[in-house]
This record gives C-alpha cells, structure tokens and sequence, in this order.
C-alpha cells in the first residue's frame, strides 16, 4: 500500500511523460498538452502538501484535463463557434493508459523536423521533467532564449501525435548530445540522459539502445578521477582506476555483453556498442601500462569502417584509431598516419593534440611541446586549453631537463 502522504516535488519528475504521454496519444495536440500538464503540476504544488492524491498520475490527467477542456471553449467562445446543439467530448480524466510513455515522448520530442538544439531541449522538458531555467542553466543561455527555442519546437509539432514510428538513431543520437553536455548549471545532464537512456532500454530490445547505455556509464564511471585537486583535467592514462566507479563499470560491462550477445555477421555491432567496448577495455585495465591496445586498435578499425569516409564522418575516431597505432605499431608509424590527415583535419586543435602525444610517446620532447602548444592556440573550450597549455609545459621541462643530462 503506498502512502499517499508521502511525497516531493521529485515525484513529479517521473509522473510528466506518462501523464504527457497519455494526453497526446488521446489525441490531445503536444503543445497544448504541455501547457495544461504544466498548470496541472502548479496545482499539484499547492494541493498535494495537504491533500495528496491516492492516485497521481490519475490527479495530473484529470486536472490537465478540465484545463484542455476549458481552454478549447474559451477558443470556441471566442470565435462564436459553440451553439445550443455542441456538445463537448468528454474524455475519462481518470484513464492513465498503460504503455510505453518514455519511448513514445522521445520519439515525439526527436522528429527530425527539429534541429538537435530543439530535440535536446524538447527531451529534457517533456521526457526529463526539467524546468526551462534547468535546461538554460545547462547550456549557458538565457531563460527568454531557451523558452523561445522550446516553444518553436513546440509549434513545430502541433497536430502531431504520437502514433508514428519513429527512428530510434534520432533518439539515441539526442541522448548521447545530452550526455555529452556533461555537467554544468544545476542539472547534471550525464545523470539525466543516462536515467532516459535506461528507460529506453525498458521499452525496445534493440541493442544499439544498450550499447549506448553501456557507453554512457562506463565512461561516467570515470568522472571521479577526470579532474584533480585543483579542477584541471587529467587524461585516463594519468587516471587513478582506483577512483573510478566499480559499479557503474560492472553495470555496463553487463549490459554491454547482452548487446553483443545477439549480433551476427549479418547484423555487426554498431557505433555505440563499439565505443562502449573500447571503454570497457580501458576500464578493465589495472594500469595504463596495462591497457590491452590491440584488441582497441581492432575495435577503432571496426569503428571507422562504418563510414564509407570517416575522416569526415568521424574525425575524433579517427584520431583516436591513431594513438591506439602509436601503442600498437609504434608512435612513427602512427604519426605517419596523422600526416597523410593534415589536409584534412590539420585545422583542428585535436590533430595537434594527438600528435603532440605521439611525440611524446616516440620521446621527442620540443616537438611534442611545440605540437601542444600549437593545439592550445587553436583549442576552443578553455578547459581543454588550459590543460593543453600544462601538457606543452610538461614536455618542454622535460626537453630541458634531456638536453641537461645530454650535456
């Protein structure tokens, strides 16, 4: 038996896409539904403190509801469309159907007749149950200008319902540029969009769903060590494993293996459930010197043989295939390799940074700093270039300190 007394605003988080759900697969348009859910949750706020429903979901629907029902004949009075034989349809306040809420609103929410700033921020207000002050937070914008963008996304789906197939890759891809976001404002979004990516496990067997499931917490296993005391980042292979979480690294190695469970040479693994096996190797690593590079180097072929180009497709795989190289075949043959992409990708700070690795792994100091250096002008985010900044110092130290011993 549930208490209906106990109860936090929190609970409201998981309640919105059902009752969401539920409006527009009536048949209610999304916007409109949206906006009546969101002055049903107003209500809620101030009701349930000392009046808290048996049944929430069932209380939301309801209230939405008689919101739909009065706003539809405000419209009609307005146009003078109502007369004395209109009767308005009534549907049951009280019916929550039972069904695949998440995976429908996410559907919803990811058309591809949004751009991907509006599919992220529509998942996160619709499906997340964020706040738009959360999701500006987030991204570093104003409320006004996130609210705008909601709203045109909103506007673009008006009449829709949620009874079309939609594309799973759409959905997953906006997940994953969630998760990407990482942390920042009040709403820690790896967290959220890895709660939505495990619900969407929920709903569908595919396994490309649980390979980025698996992605996503193996690499979020890491957090802990990413930064040190002072807040620089530090690259996994100067990582503590020892700070790493073991459980989230258990979780997805599990839910990795159900996924590549069931791939055949007709149906190979796809691009997040090899990205999730190449973090599960360094993961399963004691020490960097431990890191098993040839199986990675064997998965970042599969990786960048999904593309018939994946220097365009996929530049950051494609660099990254090269520093599992240098550890395979040698940092000269690897370096080889990142000369032959300079036309290409020779603009990027990332190519200098990957090759200022590679100098230091063949142990040439000035020319590792000089790369570091170079990639520290043209990086963008200054995280990334404080620490790049920190790496071309490193390695020019230890250039001095080689042509002291020299001398």
């Amino acid at each position: 038996m549930v208490d209906a007394t106990a109860w936090d605003e929190g609970d409201l988080h998981t309640l919105v896409p059902r009752v969401l759900a539920n409006l527009v697969r009536r048949g209610e348009d999304f916007n409109d539904a949206e906006d009546a859910l969101q002055e049903a949750l107003v209500e809620a706020i101030r009701v349930w403190p000392d009046n808290p429903p048996q049944n929430r979901a069932a209380w939301l629907t309801s209230v939405a509801t008689r919101r739909l029902i009065d706003a539809r004949r405000s419209h009609a009075a307005r146009n003078r469309r109502e007369d004395a034989d209109f009767v308005e349809p009534q549907p049951d306040p009280t019916a929550v159907e039972v069904g695949d809420d998440t995976l429908l609103l996410l559907f919803c929410c990811c058309s591809p007749d949004l751009a991907p700033a509006s599919q992220v921020a529509l998942t996160l207000r619709a499906v997340g149950g964020l706040t738009t002050k959360e999701i500006a937070d987030a991204f570093f914008v104003p409320e006004a200008t996130m609210a705008q963008r909601i709203s045109r996304a909103k506007r673009t789906l008006r009449g829709r319902t949620l009874n079309q197939p939609g594309d799973l890759a759409v959905v997953l891809r906006v997940l994953y540029l969630i998760y990407t976001t990482g942390h920042s404002g009040r709403v820690d979004l790896t967290v959220e969009a890895i709660r939505l990516a495990r619900q969407l496990t929920l709903a569908t067997d595919e396994p490309e769903a649980r390979g980025l499931l698996a992605l996503m917490l193996l690499n979020h296993a890491r957090l802990p060590a990413r930064l040190d005391a002072q807040g620089a980042i530090v690259t996994l292979d100067r990582q503590d494993p020892g700070r790493w979480n073991t459980r989230e690294i258990t979780d997805g190695v599990r839910i990795l293996q159900s996924a590549l469970a069931v791939q055949t040479d007709e149906r190979p693994p796809g691009r997040y459930q090899i990205e999730a096996a190449i973090a599960a190797l360094h993961d399963d690593a004691p020490t960097a010197a431990d890191t098993d590079w040839p199986q990675i180097l064997s998965w970042y072929d599969a990786l960048v043989g999904l593309s018939p180009d994946p220097v365009i497709a996929d530049p950051a795989a494609v660099l990254a295939r090269s520093v599992a190289v240098g550890h395979v075949l040698g940092p000269r043959a690897a370096l080889r390799e990142t000369d032959r992409l300079q036309i290409s990708l020779g603009e990027r700070h990332r190519w200098h940074a990957t090759r200022g690795y590679l100098f230091e792994l063949a142990g040439d100091s000035s020319a590792a700093a000089a790369a570091y250096g170079e990639a520290a002008h043209r990086a963008v985010n200054v995280a990334e270039r404080d620490h790049l900044v920190r790496c071309a110092a490193r390695a020019r130290q230890t250039a001095i300190d080689q042509g002291a011993t020299a001398h």
